[in-house]
C-alpha cells in the first residue's frame, strides 16, 4: 500500500474472487495487515479512476488513493457489511474527493458564469478513442461543474446528496449539471 504508483487492474489469484475479498476484509478488520493488502489490490484501480476522474490531477489522484485507504484502515471496524464492501470504499473515497476539494479555496468549488471557461480552444480532431476525448473535456471543466456532472451523471448521485456531500444547495447543483452538460456538449461536437 505504501507505493503510490497507479494500480493494477487485473489479478487473477483466489484473493481477487468475491469470496476471498470477504474473508479478507473480514480478516482485515480483525486488524490482519496482509488481508488488507488484499483489499487494496482489489480495490485500488477503480478507486484510482474515480480519485482521477475527480481531481485530473494524476499526482493529487494518487495522493487521494492513499489517503482513502488510509482512511479505509482507520475505519475499517465501522463497515458492518450492510452493503457491499465496495459501495462502502467508494462512498468513502467521494467524500475524501470531496473533502480535498473543499478544503481549496471555496470560490473553486462554485461555477463562474463566464461560458468560455467552459468552451476552450479546441479538441482533437481523430475521435478513435472517444473515451480519452470525454477525459480531456471533463479536464477542462471548472472544478464545481465536473464535480455535480461526475457525481450526478456518472456516479447516479441525487441533487439533494450532491448539496449534502458539497455544501451547494441543490438548485446550485442543477445549474453547474446544466453548464457541464452544455460545456462537454460544446467541447465534445467540435
Amino acid at each position: 500500500m505504501a507505493n503510490a504508483r497507479a494500480p493494477e487492474s487485473s489479478h487473477t489469484s483466489p484473493e481477487s474472487k468475491p469470496n476471498g475479498i470477504d474473508d479478507a476484509v473480514r480478516r482485515a478488520r480483525q486488524g490482519d495487515v496482509g488481508a488488507f493488502e488484499i483489499v487494496y489490490r482489489a480495490h485500488a484501480a477503480p478507486i484510482y479512476a474515480l480519485c482521477r476522474r475527480m481531481v485530473v490531477d494524476e499526482g493529487q489522484a494518487r495522493e487521494l488513493l492513499q489517503d482513502v485507504f488510509v482512511r479505509a484502515w482507520d475505519r475499517l471496524t465501522t463497515f458492518r457489511e450492510q452493503s457491499a464492501f465496495g459501495t462502502w470504499l467508494h462512498r468513502l473515497a467521494v467524500n475524501v474527493v470531496l473533502e480535498h476539494l473543499r478544503s481549496r479555496k471555496r470560490d473553486d468549488m462554485r461555477h463562474t458564469d463566464a461560458d468560455d471557461t467552459l468552451a476552450g480552444p479546441g479538441s482533437p480532431s481523430d475521435r478513435i478513442d472517444a473515451r480519452l476525448d470525454l477525459d480531456a473535456a471533463l479536464a477542462r471543466l471548472p472544478a464545481g461543474a465536473r464535480t455535480v456532472f461526475l457525481l450526478h451523471d456518472i456516479e447516479g448521485y441525487s441533487h439533494d446528496e450532491i448539496a449534502k456531500l458539497t455544501g451547494i444547495a441543490p438548485g446550485t447543483s442543477r445549474a453547474q449539471l446544466w453548464r457541464a452538460r452544455r460545456g462537454l456538449m460544446g467541447m465534445l461536437d467540435k
